[in-house]
């Protein structure tokens, strides 16, 4: 639920943000929704971090889903990004609206790295026990 939540959150945003960047105006509600659209995105990598490390051992980084979750740290880079230009008032509001229009370019892909993933997951479900990931960043 909290990932269609974040997906509405985000298709509202960036009309938010499209419509500032063309027009100039509801500069308030592009940020607001940015901001909102930045949480929703750290509430679901923390829960995505417990399913992680309930279903293979590990917060993140567990091999089947490396890749993924090297994506969703470019996409947390970002969205970060996005906060610090925000807060630090250093960044004119336009740049800070293509930052965040480079933030949810890196979410578009990494959510359809994670549906590509789950769709072939449904599609071949494996046998065995889980793959715990690479030794070098186990948490124990």
């Amino acid at each position: 639920m909290l990932a269609a939540l974040q997906f509405a959150a985000f298709f509202l945003s960036l009309c938010c943000v499209l419509r500032f960047l063309a027009s100039g105006e509801g500069q308030l509600a592009a940020t607001i929704s940015i901001v909102v659209k930045t949480s929703l995105l750290y509430a679901i990598m923390v829960t995505g971090c417990l399913w992680e490390r309930d279903v293979f051992g590990r917060y993140l980084f567990a091999r089947p889903f490396f890749w993924e979750d090297v994506g969703s740290m470019a996409v947390l880079a970002l969205h970060s990004a996005y906060l610090a230009a925000l807060f630090s008032q250093h960044v004119e509001v336009r740049y800070q609206m293509f930052i965040a229009l480079a933030a949810y370019a890196a979410y578009v892909i990494n959510a359809t790295q994670f549906l590509l993933k789950f769709r072939a997951a449904r599609r071949h479900p494996r046998a065995g026990p889980p793959d715990r990931g690479v030794a070098w960043a186990r948490q124990e």
